[in-house]
């Protein structure tokens, strides 16, 4: 059988009509050593039970701020901003592709992660609005110690608090080299536009 050497290839899966091609790209050196044109991540989509009651959530609780969003989607949902990320909510029509909510609290499970200036604060928040949570202390064998909290928004996606800045970065047999964005990558910020999108004009004094 011959080896598979060529660049880009053709496999062939499937049967009869139902057969499709897949094309499979072998990147050359070139491509393998330059970076991908990334800047940071723009926002984490999240499926709702209830948009309202999501966006109470990620509003009271964490701080989020409701921002426009395109008039295109035709769907349900609302987007929000904060802290350098996005998080776009939308009303699921389909309710199984939503996490059990009964399942309990697992670090090892799915979640989105905020790097915290203040845990102690932070915690009493989550007691004022009686969100249930888990809390752990990490410590490395250099005497560096992470603080996490863990806990569900109201679908049951799960939403970690840490000061992770207390470890560094250090890259562990990495292909490319570590990018951290200083400009760009945070959209901006119009402050002449009100919420339903009319332009404010400036008054002379």
């Amino acid at each position: 059988m011959q080896k598979q050497e060529e660049r880009s290839s053709s496999n062939w899966r499937g049967g009869g009509e139902h057969e499709q091609e897949i094309q499979v790209h072998k990147a050359s050196d070139e491509e393998t050593r330059s970076h991908p044109p990334l800047m940071a991540l723009n926002h984490v989509s999240r499926l709702c039970r209830d948009v309202e009651k999501s966006l109470d959530f990620y509003t009271e609780v964490l701080g989020m701020v409701l921002i426009e969003r395109p008039e295109a989607f035709k769907f349900d949902g609302a987007w929000l901003y904060n802290y350098g990320v996005g998080i776009h909510l939308v009303q699921a029509t389909d309710e199984d592709r939503l996490p059990d909510k009964d399942r309990g609290l697992d670090p090892m499970d799915n979640h989105i992660s905020f790097q915290c200036e203040d845990m102690e604060a932070m915690e009493r928040r989550l007691k004022e609005f009686n969100v249930e949570y888990l809390k752990r202390t990490i410590e490395e064998e250099n005497g560096s110690k992470i603080d996490q909290m863990f806990f569900d928004d109201p679908d049951g996606f799960m939403i970690e608090i840490c000061n992770c800045e207390n470890l560094k970065l250090v890259p562990a047999g990495s292909l490319g080299k570590i990018r951290i964005p200083f400009d760009r990558h945070t959209p901006p910020l119009d402050l002449n536009t009100t919420a339903d999108g009319h332009r404010q004009h400036e008054h002379a004094d």
